[in-house]
């Protein structure tokens, strides 16, 4: 009985695996005739200066990995900075096939900031200098433009918790205290140009 159970346990997280529902040989054509890695750049952080490039491995026919980072190290006129480092990773499930169509993931993010002197978010006046950590849920879509070249469209929605020490923003500001904040809202936007690896 007991081994009847495990069998029956095996079989069933077997078949509850991603792409499971295709047959080998769909999966093996999907393998060998659709891109398995695909590159990227964010044109939303070019936006803003920063660097930034992603890496998405296929997993099977209907599901991949992608791990992106972002980097602006630039400090402007007057000690006005929006200097950070970032990094996520998103597991992805496409409704038709990998790196085309519709896509839902499932992220998390950490960043870490010096950020003051713009006029974003309250930041006119003030320096933050911290870190930021969350998850959240995303949606987006893939063009497939060329035989190697796709768009995509993404925006995702989730949790952010952020620590930070506050300072007048002008250079060596005085030190005005520490904070934290619990933010639920959009955690990732993209409109990105992809080159496929096949």
């Amino acid at each position: 009985m007991k081994n009847y159970l495990y069998e029956t346990a095996v079989l069933l997280c077997l078949a509850l695996l991603p792409g499971s529902g295709a047959s080998a040989q769909e999966r093996s054509a999907l393998r060998t005739s659709g891109p398995r890695f695909a590159v990227r750049t964010n044109a939303l952080y070019w936006a803003t200066a920063s660097l930034n490039a992603g890496f998405e491995v296929g997993l099977d026919p209907r599901t991949s990995w992608e791990v992106a980072g972002g980097y602006n190290p630039w400090t402007f006129g007057d000690n006005r900075k929006l200097k950070f480092w970032t990094a996520q990773t998103e597991f992805r499930y496409w409704l038709r096939r990998r790196f085309a169509g519709h896509f839902f993931g499932l992220h998390v993010l950490y960043a870490d900031y010096n950020a003051g002197g713009v006029k974003l978010f309250g930041m006119g006046d003030r320096r933050y200098e911290g870190f930021l950590y969350g998850t959240g849920l995303s949606y987006g879509y893939q063009w497939v433009v060329g035989r190697r070249w796709n768009i995509e469209a993404m925006l995702g929605v989730g949790y952010i918790r952020s620590e930070y020490d506050r300072y007048v923003w002008k250079r060596c500001g005085r030190f005005l205290g520490s904070g934290r904040r619990n933010y639920f809202g959009p955690t990732r936007a993209g409109v990105s140009v992809g080159f496929m690896i096949r």
